[in-house]
């Protein structure tokens, strides 16, 4: 098997693979036995005029090496196989409890259900399709359910937004747990899409198929279930209390309780769980036409059904002045989502469907924010998050209605302009207000230098009607829950393992459900050597 790399194709090339491959190789197309497609990116230059292509990483099967001229074989590689990871096995009657059922949650019970463990898992929120029904009920009347919202519930945070593979993590069992989404529903492309997505509609059906493979292999899953209070002696954790009542012996905890977990960690801390305060990112969601961003991206090629709705990142930082700012998840063709989870406070995010079709783009454009500016104990993020999130829940109405303001008056801190580039997507409802009344004064300062930089970057992308909906304030946890480095146990509980996103160890669905997988390998490990 020969591999082709960094193989340009026009975007609107209309052959087939093995024709272009034949061409490329200078053999005959009957000689190409089969075409695997490794990886695939768009190279859209943004400069004028220059063209759009495909560029793949492809391996493909050759009937007769011979038939392949000596000079041109010699310029291709032979393909490496996948990377594969095994599971090994253990003989255990202990049951190890996973608390959280989000990414890291569900990977790490799945790896403990390969190596012959059962694993018990509590979730404190609902199943997906009873958790849909209370998100809708929210988006539609306003009436936040708090115990399972977009922040709580089978799949995690991740399940209501974009569903976006992307990670800067470098793990080779990546692909394996990509091949478990597909195996579970999820479209094929995610295993060589230089970005791949899932999209919440997807992304719904695959989580249920991933619980029943749990549950096929003996693994037992309690919805409703919210960790209330764990008992630890000597270093050890013995014992864990569910809000029902129930409790249960814990010979091993793996802890995916999500970013958002305030009264967990508010219970950890009490009971001596060692963690920090870590910095993390707030600001406002911008709203878009996609067309606007396709057509930065693509020029005059922007309406073509051969490309993708386009993304962007944007990235601001002035030195001197100590302000920066940076767009984050970024939901093409998608929606601004309510994503409350405590009564009387408003947060945001933004989703989209696999589709991307909702002809709205937005991201958040949020702004560091550390220690040196909530306070340095581990529980002062949550009490600044919260801070911000009640003042936008007043600013709004106290309704759940989000404030917007256009791009023009934000920058001019007024409020003058009722009608945006796009109809507000934020459900359900919104209230025009200035967003600088929900904003620290430094995240301020930040957006509006990053806003008028980055129109250089995007035409348009600061247009005076551009809309923007506050506030977005969970793009991570606000604290960290610290483990050795190595063996990814607490650093004083030697059975508590932290993990995900939550724990402040990894930043969405792909480095979180690889970080639940490696707790678990580890705890596998540490028994094999006993």
């Amino acid at each position: 098997m020969l591999r082709i790399t960094n193989l340009k194709v026009p975007f609107n090339e209309k052959a087939p693979l093995a024709e272009l491959v034949a061409q490329k190789l200078k053999c005959p197309l009957s000689n190409i036995d089969k075409v695997y497609i490794r990886r695939l990116a768009i190279d859209a230059r943004r400069y004028k005029n220059a063209p759009i292509y495909k560029v793949y990483t492809l391996d493909i099967d050759i009937k007769k090496q011979a038939l392949i001229p000596a000079k041109i074989s010699k310029k291709f590689s032979l393909a490496k196989p996948p990377k594969c990871f095994t599971v090994p096995q253990l003989s255990l009657t202990e049951r190890p409890i996973v608390v959280g059922f989000g990414p890291a949650g569900i990977f790490c019970a799945l790896t403990l259900c390969r190596a012959g463990l059962k694993p018990i898992i509590l979730e404190r929120g609902y199943d997906v399709d009873k958790r849909a029904q209370a998100i809708a009920s929210f988006w539609r009347q306003g009436h936040l359910d708090t115990k399972s919202n977009v922040q709580f519930g089978e799949g995690g945070a991740g399940t209501f937004s974009d569903g976006k593979l992307t990670t800067r993590i470098n793990d080779s069992k990546i692909g394996a747990v990509l091949q478990d989404f597909v195996d579970a529903g999820a479209p094929e492309e995610i295993l060589y899409l230089h970005k791949p997505h899932i999209g919440t509609d997807i992304l719904k059906k695959v989580i249920k198929n991933l619980r029943e493979k749990i549950i096929s292999f003996g693994g037992e899953i309690h919805f409703s279930t919210r960790l209330k209070d764990i008992e630890i002696e000597n270093k050890h954790l013995q014992k864990l209390y569910a809000e029902n009542g129930e409790q249960l012996p814990t010979p091993v905890l793996f802890l995916g309780i999500g970013h958002s977990a305030r009264d967990t960690f508010e219970m950890l801390y009490k009971r001596g769980v060692a963690m920090e305060a870590k910095p993390f990112a707030v600001g406002v969601r911008i709203e878009h036409p996609q067309a606007l961003i396709d057509k930065a991206q693509y020029g005059d090629d922007f309406n073509s059904p051969s490309l993708p709705v386009a993304d962007y990142a944007v990235t601001f930082h002035d030195k001197e002045k100590g302000l920066s700012c940076y767009s984050f998840c970024m939901c093409p063709g998608g929606q601004v989502v309510a994503a409350a989870s405590e009564e009387g406070r408003i947060t945001t995010n933004g989703m989209s469907n696999y589709l991307r079709n909702s002809g709205i783009a937005n991201s958040a454009l949020i702004v560091p924010v550390g220690p040196q500016d909530f306070g340095f104990s581990p529980l002062d993020g949550i009490a600044w998050q919260r801070h911000y999130e009640e003042v936008a829940f007043r600013v709004g109405g106290s309704n759940y209605f989000a404030p917007v303001q256009s791009v023009g008056d934000f920058l001019q801190g007024q409020i003058n302009c009722d009608s945006f580039l796009t109809e507000p997507t934020y459900l359900p409802g919104v209230q025009p207000a200035d967003l600088r009344n929900c904003l620290p004064d430094k995240v301020v300062q930040s957006l509006a230098a990053g806003l008028q930089y980055f129109d250089n970057k995007i035409p348009g992308f600061s247009h005076p009607r551009a809309l923007l909906t506050g506030v977005e304030m969970r793009s991570s946890s606000p604290c960290r829950l610290l483990r050795d480095k190595k063996k990814m146990h607490s650093v004083n509980v030697d059975n508590l393992y932290p993990i995900g996103e939550g724990a402040g160890y990894a930043g969405g669905i792909m480095s979180a459900a690889i970080d639940g997988v490696n707790a678990a390998l580890s705890y596998i490990t540490k028994k094999l050597e006993k």
